[in-house]
């Protein structure tokens, strides 16, 4: 396969953010903020100030209005929405007392924005040239030659290789780190003295996610930025910014320096959300997974010397390379590796839902035959799929207890009845009552979505679950219960889990075994505490390099102790 264009960026070792200029006088102070969608208030009585040059974090999950506060200060409020009681005062006025004809110039000028998603953010019909020329505008330049200059001149400043290509690209063409490094790029176009960046690292993987994070430190110190930074990661919050104010359900719960709010935190949720960090606890289930029952000895899986290619434009692509995998019963093994690596492609080749070209499937005592349809629908009655995201996997139009039965309905198993109580069984394992079983999605949260997405493969009693991703779109609280609920149905069930994931502080939490990949290929496999204690190749130390807050932990550790047995 051909290497990601960022992949070189990941070998470079970790190094501390360079220090921001000192702070200077107050840019920011947002003072006594109320917000209310209709007569619902959702953001109440919120207050923090920002100096020149300073580095803040919003902190809080989906919901507590740290987005809602963002978009107060940069004026892109819904309709809906209006401001009830403050102000938010930047270089000395109070931009909720500006007309938009007053405010315009302050926006994207001296207040840039990163918005979250790349994707939607950007016209995916329009040239990214074209689109930076909208921004490229507020510079006032003699023609569009010297506005293509300055928008060539960001590109290259926020590293994206070949600024020329990029600018003539449209944005499928470039990869979501890409993406990013355009929006950062045109959000620093005009030299605004504040930037504001709503969770602008939210799914990429662990190294692009440190290559963004370095970008914008290395920014904010050349050009002298305030950096105003929404994210529910604790962990990011802590190493990236000086000061945090933490917001659960629209209230401050907590500011102050980020070092004493990771190693001393005052209030019960900011000392959750820090419990809540993989990467500040390392060890959570520790307790939990060392006390699951024994097990019969063997192997649950196996893949011999797997290998997979697809047909492309430049001729065949190999996205799996004799590939390897063993795990035992009840353990739990990780596939890792950046975008691109075949982890997914390896977990869709164990499920059947790929064909390899070459090697065996083993699960139980059965070597799986690629061509057997028969034999894989018989496999798949102890192997079940959890998908990666909640808000796409389940159907919409279903009620949940329609969702959760289809695979006794697939399978035939068992009258009416059975396959009622089995629906019962499975939501009231993983946490949800009877009742839930008469919604739709539509309805449920994100973890409540995947709470059901657990139960329908849970319904048909499997001895393996695959989990791709399964937490990657929920907020780090959310996360946490979910693995608390996976680790607690290992321990009850005796299941087999073969975990997918690009968050090395997750696998480290959950996983016994890990293999790392790389291009389709393995780089290291065997022990979770081998590898990231002592792990061999350098792509596999870049990868652990690129955990956030790895240096935190033990800063965070006096004011944490050991959150082990949560899920029993």
């Amino acid at each position: 396969m051909a290497p990601h264009p960022e992949v070189g960026t990941v070998t470079v070792p970790r190094t501390e953010a360079p220090a921001a200029p000192p702070p200077r006088g107050t840019l920011l102070a947002v003072e006594g903020l109320t917000v209310a969608y209709g007569e619902r208030e959702v953001v109440h009585d919120v207050s923090f100030s920002m100096a020149e040059g300073e580095s803040l974090a919003l902190i809080g999950e989906s919901g507590s209005g740290k987005t809602t506060v963002a978009r107060t200060v940069l004026r892109l409020l819904p309709g809906a929405a209006r401001v009830t009681a403050g102000a938010v005062t930047f270089a000395g006025r109070d931009v909720t007392a500006l007309g938009d004809r007053e405010f315009r110039p302050l926006r994207g000028a001296q207040i840039g924005f990163v918005p979250q998603d790349p994707a939607n953010a950007l016209n995916p019909v329009r040239g990214i040239g074209v689109q930076a020329h909208e921004t490229a505008a507020l510079l006032r330049l003699r023609d569009k030659a010297a506005e293509k200059e300055a928008i060539l001149q960001a590109f290259a400043q926020v590293g994206l290789p070949d600024p020329e290509r990029v600018y003539r690209s449209h944005p499928h063409q470039l990869s979501g780190g890409m993406l990013q490094r355009v929006l950062i790029g045109l959000a620093v176009l005009p030299r605004p003295t504040l930037l504001v960046a709503d969770e602008p690292t939210s799914g990429l993987d662990v190294t692009i996610q440190k290559v963004v994070l370095d970008l914008l430190s290395g920014l904010r110190r050349d050009l002298g930025l305030s950096l105003l930074f929404i994210t529910h990661d604790l962990a990011i919050a802590a190493e990236r910014a000086d000061s945090l104010v933490v917001l659960k359900d629209g209230v401050v719960k907590e500011r102050g320096s980020s070092q004493r709010v990771l190693s001393r935190p005052e209030s019960d949720y900011a000392r959750e959300l820090q419990a809540d960090v993989p990467a500040i606890n390392p060890h959570r289930y520790r307790a939990a997974r060392a006390a699951r029952p024994r097990t019969d000895p063997g192997n649950q899986v196996e893949l011999r010397a797997v290998t997979k290619s697809f047909a492309a434009r430049g001729g065949p692509v190999t996205a799996v390379d004799d590939v390897s995998i063993v795990v035992p019963r009840g353990t739990t093994h990780a596939l890792v590796g950046e975008s691109g690596s075949g982890k997914t492609t390896t977990a869709r080749l164990l499920l059947g839902l790929e064909s390899p070209d070459a090697g065996e499937i083993v699960v139980g005592a059965d070597t799986l035959n690629a061509h057997s349809t028969k034999q894989w629908r018989a496999a798949r009655r102890h192997l079940q799929l959890v998908y990666q995201n909640p808000f796409t996997s389940l159907d919409p139009t279903w009620k949940v207890e329609r969702i959760v039965r289809e695979p006794l309905d697939r399978y035939g198993i068992g009258p009416k009845a059975e396959r009622r109580l089995r629906v019962a069984e499975a939501l009231e394992a993983v946490g949800l009552s009877a009742e839930m079983g008469t919604r739709r999605p539509g309805q449920l949260s994100g973890g409540q979505r995947q709470r059901v997405a657990i139960a329908r493969a849970l319904a048909i009693r499997p001895d393996v679950l695959v989990l791709d991703e399964p937490t990657s779109a929920l907020d780090v609280t959310v996360q946490a219960s979910i693995m608390e609920l996976l680790v607690r149905l290992q321990h009850e069930l005796g299941l087999t889990y073969v975990f997918v994931s690009h968050d090395l502080s997750l696998v480290r939490q959950i996983a016994d075994t890990v293999t790392v990949l790389r291009d389709g290929a393995v780089i290291e496999n065997g022990a979770v505490e081998e590898i990231f204690s002592r792990p061999e190749h350098e792509y596999t130390r870049a990868l652990l390099d690129a955990i956030p807050a790895v240096a935190l932990a033990d800063a965070a550790a006096d004011g944490l102790g050991d959150v082990a047995d949560a899920a029993l």
